[in-house]
């Protein structure tokens, strides 16, 4: 962790507003600012884009799946992926490492870094197996479209999940449904309370070969 640390601190200024807490309200304004303005939103662009280098150590396409607490960021729903910054970088979603490498960032930092990940792409997979695949699309159809619409690719309040890797759906919706304290949500709870480890199988298939 202290290694990681110390990657943050050659962009994070001694003028950083970290110290002061970063309200929700500001950092969507900053980023709706930021892509209403192409110059600076190019600006933080590419300050995420160093940002980004350092969170490639864990959140990098190939090193994802190797870690099942670890999502796939790229494409992900700016205005919910801020938003998530934000949460742990004030330990209001817990993770002591998330936290210890976002609270160094400031404003502009946090919405440079989700500007470059929505950007970019995710990897084309295609099902494993294709009975679980058919499974998977059948029961999202039902069920998963009526929160996170048909493409899978959400909002302010609810992430995308349209290509997320098999390991972290399969272990986040099986924490929803045993009641982790990990990952906390009424919703989710009640939605996958009837899940077999199949269900959940066959829906961490679909979502991974979704564009």
């Amino acid at each position: 962790m202290i290694a990681a640390l110390s990657l943050v601190a050659p962009w994070s200024m001694a003028g950083s507003n970290s110290k002061q807490p970063i309200t929700q309200a500001a950092l969507q304004a900053r980023l709706q600012e930021a892509q209403g303005n192409p110059e600076l939103g190019q600006r933080l662009y590419s300050l995420g884009k160093k940002v980004a280098a350092v969170c490639a150590n864990c959140h990098g396409p190939q090193k994802s799946r190797e870690f099942l607490e670890v999502p796939y960021l790229e494409g992900q729903n700016p205005a919910y992926l801020v938003e998530q910054i934000r949460q742990f970088s004030q330990g209001e979603r817990k993770n002591a490492f998330m936290e210890g490498i976002l609270k160094a960032m400031n404003r502009d930092e946090m919405v440079g870094m989700v500007l470059f990940y929505e950007k970019e792409k995710l990897p084309v997979r295609q099902p494993a197996d294709q009975e679980l695949y058919a499974r998977g699309k059948a029961y999202y159809g039902r069920i998963c479209i009526n929160c996170h619409a048909a493409d899978g690719h959400g909002n302010e309040r609810l992430p995308r999940i349209a290509g997320q890797h098999y390991g972290y759906v399969d272990m986040t919706l099986k924490r929803y449904r045993d009641g982790s304290t990990v990952r906390s949500d009424p919703n989710m709870a009640f939605v996958t309370k009837a899940m077999t480890d199949q269900d959940i199988a066959a829906v961490a298939t679909y979502l991974e070969t979704m564009p």
